[in-house]
């Protein structure tokens, strides 16, 4: 006979003890401990399962055979890249974000988009509000996508079995409940079971499943931290609800890379694909400003410009500010004292303020000629062409330091229509330049590039 008895687990990352604690041991999180009642296995539950007794048997590695697997097309590019080129069947994909940012809508295009058999499960919405929904996203709703208002696991794969959908869709995780566990929707047993239970499903049928997940009020995923380790993908959706672009980010993926991201519009009838960011990250702007450079950055396998906005203002409380949105501020404070070191620039007793136009965070090394361009700009006053661009780092010693993979950025840069470019001199090692009609300025210390733009 099973045993039933109460625990106390961490709500933020899972954490079991038997009695109340008012910080975490794991995860250090303060008052995160709530009572569950968990059902303990009896001993010999093990020998009476039937797939216990026997179980599989171990075989070398080469003697398994291999086989490439076909991906499912989601139609949708900027989905397909973030996956690695598509849907692995059986695999499950954990999809998280803040309330409001798109989440069920890029499902739900998926399941009214995909010509398969899709089971759209919702514990959130009822059958008649996703129905709005649909309506308003699309004239041409096929028949192929099928809505189920349950929270139920058991009834889930009842209704499963009888369909057998290409592809399921669950919203959300959090809101699902199991049989095998006594705690209520949502906690942490339920989270943990549920998600065994879809995974199991999904690895047996084949099926992959779309899981969305909540967050909390930190930015984390809600739920055990085991629920990212049991997923396949995790894919995490940024962007302000106030502002109309969304970012779709892997942060894990067992099927391909976790550097890259894709790029969404917000729009009346649902997300639309940025096919071109580097269009919408680059500001439309009459006339020369001060303290604006373009950028050449690599996310995954896209290169992107990126416009940098920077403002140096005298600092009027005698304490200087130093203030960045979309770059690192301790590499910000890195590259002042480079500036005011080895170049000169007294920069002090001045607020400085950093901008990573589009609402986009970058931490690759090579937007530090950029960034070092865009605040001498502002504090001398000189403007530099709109149709020049940075693509170097800049080390301590004010030297300029290649990056990886200039031939992709030089690339970008000219099909956007930029003339000139500024690299290190230890780049041109092994780069073709007669291949590209811009031009193409090397330097080996930041001094010369200063000297080149202001004279």
């Amino acid at each position: 006979m099973a045993k039933v008895k109460s625990t106390y687990f961490c709500q933020s990352c899972g954490y079991e003890s038997a009695k109340w604690l008012g910080k975490c041991p794991s995860c250090e999180a303060w008052n995160s401990f709530v009572e569950e009642v968990v059902q303990k296995p009896s001993k010999n539950d093990w020998q009476t399962s039937g797939t216990s007794k026997k179980g599989n048997t171990p075989k070398p590695i080469n003697s398994i055979t291999s086989e490439k697997i076909s991906r499912i097309d989601t139609l949708d590019t900027e989905l397909n890249r973030v996956l690695g080129g598509g849907i692995v069947p059986g695999s499950v994909i954990l999809i998280a974000g803040e309330p409001g940012i798109g989440k069920s809508t890029l499902m739900l295009q998926i399941g009214l988009t995909l010509n398969c058999k899709i089971l759209y499960v919702s514990g959130e919405e009822s059958e008649q509000q996703i129905k709005m929904r649909a309506d308003r996203m699309t004239d041409n709703i096929k028949g192929d996508c099928f809505i189920l208002s349950e929270t139920s696991t058991q009834k889930i794969f009842t209704q499963a079995e009888q369909l057998v959908p290409d592809l399921m869709i669950v919203d959300s995780i959090q809101t699902l409940h199991s049989d095998q566990a006594e705690s209520s929707a949502g906690s942490v047993s339920q989270v943990r079971q549920c998600t065994a239970e879809l995974i199991r499903y999904a690895k047996e049928t084949a099926t992959p499943i779309f899981l969305v997940g909540h967050i909390t009020k930190d930015g984390a995923i809600a739920g055990p931290k085991v629920l990212e380790h049991m997923v396949d993908t995790v894919l995490q959706f940024e962007g302000d609800r106030h502002l109309t672009y969304r970012i779709l980010r892997t942060t894990k993926n067992r099927f391909g890379s976790t550097s890259e991201l894709g790029i969404y519009e917000m729009i009346g009838t649902g997300l639309r694909q940025v096919s071109n960011p580097s269009e919408i990250l680059i500001s439309q702007k009459e006339g020369d400003l001060t303290g604006v450079t373009i950028g050449a950055t690599i996310e995954g396998n896209r290169p992107l410009m990126i416009e940098i906005q920077s403002l140096v203002s005298t600092a009027a409380y005698g304490t200087p500010q130093r203030s960045s949105t979309g770059f690192d501020s301790k590499r910000l404070n890195m590259l002042l004292a480079v500036l005011e070191k080895r170049c000169g620039f007294r920069l002090g007793l001045q607020d400085v303020f950093l901008n990573m136009a589009g609402g986009i965070k970058v931490e690759d090394p090579a937007m530090d000629l950029s960034v070092c361009c865009s605040i001498i700009s502002s504090l001398e006053e000189i403007s530099i062409s709109d149709k020049a661009c940075f693509a170097a780092e800049v080390g301590l010693g004010g030297e300029l330091r290649t990056v990886n993979r200039l031939d992709n950025r030089i690339a970008e840069a000219e099909k956007l229509g930029f003339e000139t470019i500024y690299i290190s001199k230890y780049g041109l090692k092994g780069l073709d330049t007669s291949k590209y009609k811009m031009k193409i300025l090397s330097f080996s210390k930041i001094n010369d590039v200063f000297s080149d733009l202001f004279g």
